[in-house]
């Protein structure tokens, strides 16, 4: 294999073999994280429609932190103990994630139209996809850029929270592309290194790349789709 980065197989199996559990982990990736999408996308359709689940998030803001605590506890316990749970323990965490993510998320179809989101989702998923796509098949060394989209996101984050007390609609709108070109860079990063990681990963541990992998990318999606749907949303 002529990929750049590219250190000798530990377990001595020809390119071929290689190729073929890239090709397959990655797939498995891909799965798991539109299995994710559609857990979330249900979610927040149901919870959206409850006139019950509505009134209690509306009533008790103190819901909303328990449902981020819940998702940055999962995140954290996904990426950190992902080597000591099982794979039937990791993809559940993982899905629970998704689930709890739904719940967030369904405020979206009370504050934006079907017709917005729609045109949102596709517009992502064609962005995600090209960006993915040009992740796995370049050749080029993304890890300087992907160190460099890692401190933007920080930046991204503090200049969110400084907006929370500004209320600058001219700052949110800087945060808006902002976060949208962060995230386009970061698919096609991310995706470069679980097709990295793939390389040397032992077919055992497969489903637990496919795992971190799923969630790195959804999140990924997720995130570029927010700020995407807050542009669209503002025009609309």
């Amino acid at each position: 294999m002529d990929q750049y980065n590219y250190t000798p197989d530990p377990f001595n199996r020809s390119a071929q073999a290689v190729t073929t559990l890239v090709s397959n982990a990655m797939k498995r990736v891909y799965f798991k994280m539109t299995l994710a999408l559609i857990v979330t996308a249900l979610t927040a359709l149901w919870a959206s429609t409850s006139y019950g689940y509505v009134s209690f998030l509306v009533t008790h803001t103190w819901l909303i932190w328990v449902l981020v605590a819940a998702e940055l506890g999962l995140v954290i316990a996904i990426s950190g103990a992902i080597n000591r749970l099982s794979n039937a323990a990791a993809s559940g965490l993982f899905y629970l994630f998704a689930v709890v993510n739904g719940l967030m998320l369904c405020t979206i179809f009370l504050a934006y139209s079907p017709g917005v989101i729609a045109k949102t989702f596709f517009i992502t998923a064609g962005t995600f996809g090209a960006m993915s796509v040009y992740g796995y098949f370049t050749s080029n060394d993304l890890s300087r850029i992907g160190s460099y989209l890692i401190m933007a996101l920080f930046g991204l984050i503090i200049a969110s929270v400084v907006n929370i007390f500004l209320h600058s609609s001219t700052l949110d709108w800087i945060v808006s592309i902002a976060g949208v070109f962060i995230f386009i860079g970061l698919t096609a990063w991310d995706t470069q290194q679980i097709k990295l990681r793939a390389m040397s990963t032992a077919p055992e541990g497969v489903s637990k790349l496919a795992t971190i992998g799923a969630l790195t990318l959804y999140l990924d999606f997720i995130n570029l789709f927010l700020y995407l749907l807050r542009i669209f949303g503002n025009r609309d």
